[in-house]
C-alpha cells in the first residue's frame, strides 16, 4: 500500500468540505482506495488528509494533478500544501 499525505491549513471547514465533497479529481477512478481525514484537537485550521492507493504510479499520478489544482486555490481555500508519498512499512494491531 503507498499513501499520499496532503497537510494544509484552511479559510473554513464548510469551503473546504464542498471542494473535497465535490471530489474534482475523481478519487475513485485515480485509484484511491480509502481515504481518512484529521484534524488537529488544537488547530481547526489545519486539515490532514491520507489517501491509500495500491500503487505507486497512482499515487504519483494523484500527487501531479493536486500541483497543478492547490496553485488554483492557494490563498482563498487552503494554505501552505505540503504533499508526501508515504511507503508503509509497518502496521500492527495491539
Amino acid at each position: 500500500m503507498v499513501t499520499l499525505r496532503i497537510e494544509h491549513k484552511i479559510a473554513s471547514m464548510a469551503g473546504w468540505r464542498k471542494a473535497f465533497d465535490s471530489d474534482p479529481l475523481n478519487r475513485k477512478q485515480a485509484g484511491v482506495k480509502h481515504y481518512r481525514i484529521f484534524q488537529p484537537k488544537e488547530d481547526q485550521n489545519l486539515v490532514i488528509i491520507e489517501l491509500d492507493f495500491d500503487h505507486l504510479e497512482q499515487a504519483e499520478a494523484m500527487r501531479k494533478a493536486l500541483n497543478q489544482l492547490f496553485p488554483k486555490i492557494e490563498g482563498t481555500l487552503v494554505f501552505g500544501v505540503q504533499v508526501k508519498i508515504l511507503d508503509l512499512i509497518e502496521s500492527t494491531d495491539l
